[in-house]
């Protein structure tokens, strides 16, 4: 898996590629939300419309990804889940705790309401 970030709005979106699996990627990204922390951004849109493949421990890593952001006093929220993604979000019951939408537009967009 790889990610890029950029900003859009008010937010930095983090756009995944490949397949989320955990391991050395979720050390990479916890540094990189607490590079963002830091830097006084909390919102953030996790893009999954490039993920092929996602476990268990890709699951666990943007649970704790949403664990540190709100800690932090911001969120993250997920946009753009292929079909397969959203499946394994409703099987595992996860729909219902992350705030989830069709486009990236609109998670970004979401933060300023």
């Amino acid at each position: 898996m790889s990610f890029n970030t950029s900003e859009r709005y008010n937010s930095v979106v983090i756009e995944f590629k490949g397949n989320v699996m955990g391991g050395p990627d979720a050390v990479s990204l916890n540094e990189k939300l607490h590079e963002l922390i830091d830097a006084g951004k909390t919102n953030v849109v996790v893009d999954l419309g490039k993920v092929k493949f996602m476990n268990s421990s890709g699951l666990g890593m943007l649970i704790g990804g949403l664990t540190t952001m709100r800690k932090a006093g911001g969120d993250l929220r997920i946009a753009n889940a292929t079909d397969k993604i959203e499946s394994l979000l409703i099987v595992t019951k996860l729909i219902t705790v992350f705030k989830h939408f069709k486009s990236v537009d609109e998670a970004a967009k979401s933060y300023e309401d």
